[in-house]
């Protein structure tokens, strides 16, 4: 099968969770710029999450780069990846919402935790249909960098039950080390 569909419906469904999540922010009532005070932690949980979620449109875009067929295994990953991003809208939401209180924090980790498994199962799903010596299976190797990102996730989490502020530097540090496209694949193709 091709891969035309799967990035199309990919594409589409990360388009979505970003409009919903844009649309979750309410204007402050108030005119001055102190009425901008009672939205900071919506709009800062927003920012948060529209940067992992472009994160994962931009690394997927050069994931699919490398398959040349899909199968069903790879649809179905695909499907379980996109399943855990559209649940970020509604952790993003109650965590802005809440002030970054304990529960929500560490259960928006808990989301972005299943996201990162869920695109490493990708991965695999990708790497045995296309085989071991396929072109993502050199770029990603071990994949450290997805490991140390799951777990600093679980470190995140855990922080945040003790401490919010530690564990959600925790999920802003995992994204400054993503934020860059991930260059192993781009590597990879250009050799």
């Amino acid at each position: 099968m091709g891969k035309g569909r799967l990035e199309a419906f990919s594409d589409g469904v990360l388009a979505i969770i970003i409009t919903i999540m844009v649309l979750d922010l309410k204007a402050p009532i108030g005119t001055d710029l102190a009425a901008l005070k009672t939205v900071i932690p919506t709009f800062t949980s927003y920012v948060l999450s529209f940067v992992f979620v472009g994160i994962y449109w931009n690394n997927h875009h050069y994931l699919i780069h490398t398959v040349k067929t899909i199968s069903g295994a790879i649809l179905w990953a695909n499907l379980h990846l996109l399943f855990w991003l559209s649940l970020i809208p509604f952790f993003t939401r109650w965590m802005g919402d809440n002030g970054f209180a304990p529960v929500p924090v560490a259960l928006y980790g808990v989301i972005l935790i299943f996201a990162a498994i869920a695109y490493t199962i990708l991965i695999r799903a990708i790497i045995a249909h296309h085989g071991k010596d396929s072109t993502l299976a050199r770029a990603v190797g071990k994949d450290r960098k997805g490991n140390i990102s799951i777990a600093l996730y679980a470190l995140g989490i855990l922080l945040s039950l003790v401490n919010p502020a530690p564990g959600y530097a925790v999920y802003v540090f995992v994204a400054l080390i993503w934020l860059v496209p991930d260059r192993r694949i781009e590597r990879v193709i250009e050799e």
